[in-house]
């Protein structure tokens, strides 16, 4: 491994919930890294009987490397609140945030993650905002359909970049964005700002984020460090994550209002029918019109959630226990 300015301790937290084959292929690979985290927490909602059996199934499954199983009871789960949960928890440098669906692409991604983080390439070295978060590259899996695989690169390209403050007008929303499939925080930033939201709905990683680069501090996108994650939603469910998406927004107007996401959902949308005509797949365009127009729908109720029926909402969220509560 090439020679960092310092060797940080990382930890790995992942929030897991009826875990599939992907989290067992997940932890393996995490064994096999160049740089090893020195602890994994695996923050699992479940029954208390669910709980006892997931964990004695990944307890010991990296070896040297402590596995740390927390029990989230399913009223209490957050995707905030549970991954500050397992925050609090850590002593670590850096906290590597990962889901349970997210595979490592190869042995190099903690170590990617860090070089991107501290390396002496990194805009810190160059007297630049400190990095207080860095994202990996999203690829898409092989069973992934042509729209998805394009979606993946549009959002994930080949080139790596920090962002800051100063990229808010050239990149509006975008500067915002950091995906928790695979997100690592500098500790001593993230507990100087707070931490993740304790209550949303979802997109806690840019709520995050977009207070980070409000206060001054940069964000990293390595491109070098890559998992494979990717789904194939069909439209109604791309309707139900993008509801989600928008409530998160509305919520917190202080953030969203300023740099709103429609410009670059319609940019990504034409690019990717530019893609497929080029392709000699124009067949699916019609396909992406109908996926589009689900998630801008979802997007727009979202967004208007509070003067919507408790009915449609409950109908329309992904995540009801939140409306519950």
């Amino acid at each position: 491994m090439k020679q960092l300015c310092s060797a940080p301790a990382v930890e790995l937290i992942i929030p897991v919930y009826k875990p599939g084959k992907e989290l067992e292929c997940l932890l393996q690979k995490i064994c096999r890294q160049t740089y090893l985290p020195i602890r994994i927490q695996l923050l699992i909602t479940a029954s208390a009987d669910d709980f006892r059996q997931v964990a004695g199934k990944y307890a010991g499954i990296c070896g040297d490397i402590a596995v740390n199983c927390i029990h989230v009871l399913p009223a209490e789960f957050d995707h905030g609140g549970t991954r500050h949960r397992g925050a609090t928890q850590s002593q670590a440098d850096i906290l590597l945030f990962m889901t349970q669906d997210a595979v490592p692409d190869n042995d190099r991604l903690v170590e990617e993650m860090v070089k991107a983080m501290i390396g002496e390439d990194s805009a810190e070295i160059a007297g630049q905002p400190r990095i207080g978060a860095v994202y990996a590259r999203q690829l898409p899996a092989a069973d992934c359909n042509v729209i998805e695989r394009y979606t993946r690169q549009f959002n994930y390209p080949e080139q790596s970049r920090i962002k800051t403050k100063k990229d808010l007008p050239a990149l509006g929303i975008k500067t915002y964005f950091c995906s928790n499939v695979c997100a690592a925080y500098r500790r001593d930033i993230y507990e100087e700002l707070g931490g993740f939201e304790r209550r949303t709905i979802f997109n806690e990683d840019m709520i995050f984020a977009a207070g980070l680069i409000r206060a001054g501090y940069a964000i990293a996108y390595a491109a070098d460090a890559r998992v494979i994650h990717s789904h194939n939603y069909s439209g109604i469910q791309q309707l139900h994550r993008n509801f989600d998406l928008a409530v998160s927004q509305a919520e917190h107007p202080e953030i969203f209002e300023a740099v709103p996401s429609e410009g670059e959902g319609i940019r990504m949308v034409k690019s990717t029918a530019s893609y497929l005509c080029r392709q000699g797949k124009a067949w699916l365009v019609p396909k992406l019109v109908w996926q589009s127009g689900c998630k801008y729908l979802g997007y727009l109720l979202g967004k208007r959630y509070q003067k919507l029926p408790r009915s449609m909402v409950l109908w329309l969220t992904m995540n009801k226990r939140y409306w519950k509560e």
